[in-house]
């Protein structure tokens, strides 16, 4: 794939110039500052460029970037001005991804907005907390084996008598092994899914039978549950806007795409591998 040209680096290192006499009017997007063969470089164009910039010459001088970015958009358009405004197949398909994924992060962006009010935050912090406590807290150790018949082995042994932490000194594959397992104090949501669902089910002193997850094969040991107390609103207050924010999101996505009327037609003699050819556009 082609790759934009760009003359900006170059340029920003430049002398700068005078700036264009100061308009009757205040400036604004559509203000023109460039006309190239009838075809004209508004202030909007220039903002816009200006923020795709590197953070590096976005610390340039004001006047050195303007220089630089108007030159760099005069020259572009007076290149594809050759093109006589014919549009390459892989330039239309990336300017229309391109679009598709800027209107749907502004979708989001104003979903993101409206539930993460700070009204809906303080509704969020009151509903989590309103017992006064933080949530469950645990306290757990576990022994991680690749198999499923090596756990249930050492569920056996640790039935028998077993000494926990001696096990997983000697035969867990975890990090945690050398220190016999122990993980010390975690809560809700810092265990992937199959590991906590093991925990709640567990009393004080209890072990598990071995559950599996993306990393084996565990034997959990819970040796204490406590409450933890609330945090303060503003120790929170990010982490609540983010789930209202993926929640929102999630929920609105979901619902547009059932409502939606999707088609996906059977191709013959399709593959996946055909993602891969730059041929079919032109590349």
């Amino acid at each position: 794939m082609r790759k934009g040209l760009t003359f900006l680096p170059a340029l920003a290192l430049a002398a700068a110039l005078a700036l264009p006499g100061v308009a009757t009017a205040a400036p604004h997007a559509n203000t023109v500052v460039a006309t190239v063969n009838g075809e004209d470089i508004t202030v909007g164009h220039m903002v816009i460029a200006h923020k795709e910039l590197p953070e590096q010459y976005k610390q340039l001088p004001a006047d050195v970037l303007y220089k630089a970015i108007l030159d760099q958009l005069i020259q572009q358009t007076a290149l594809k001005q050759q093109l006589h405004g014919e549009v390459p197949a892989y330039v239309q398909l990336t300017i229309d991804n391109e679009m598709r994924t800027l209107l749907a992060q502004e979708v989001v962006q104003n979903v993101m907005e409206k539930a993460a009010t700070e009204e809906n935050i303080r509704a969020a912090y009151d509903a989590t907390y309103s017992t006064g406590d933080g949530g469950d807290e645990f306290n757990a150790s576990h022994i991680l084996v690749e198999s499923e018949a090596e756990a249930l082995d050492i569920k056996s042994e640790l039935d028998a008598g077993a000494d926990f932490a001696t096990l997983a000194k000697a035969r867990s594959t975890g990090p945690s092994g050398p220190n016999g397992g122990q993980l010390g104090w975690f809560g809700l949501g810092q265990m992937v899914p199959e590991f906590e669902t093991a925990v709640l089910s567990l009393s004080n002193g209890d072990v598990s039978t071995p559950i599996q997850t993306q990393f084996g094969w565990h034997v959990i040991l819970l040796t204490e549950r406590r409450k933890a107390e609330a945090p303060e609103f503003e120790v929170v207050r990010e982490q609540l806007a983010n789930t209202l924010r993926q929640t929102a999101v999630e929920a609105h996505v979901d619902t547009l795409t059932t409502r939606a009327d999707i088609t996906r037609p059977e191709i013959e003699d399709f593959t996946p591998e055909i993602i891969k050819d730059l041929s079919l556009i032109g590349n």
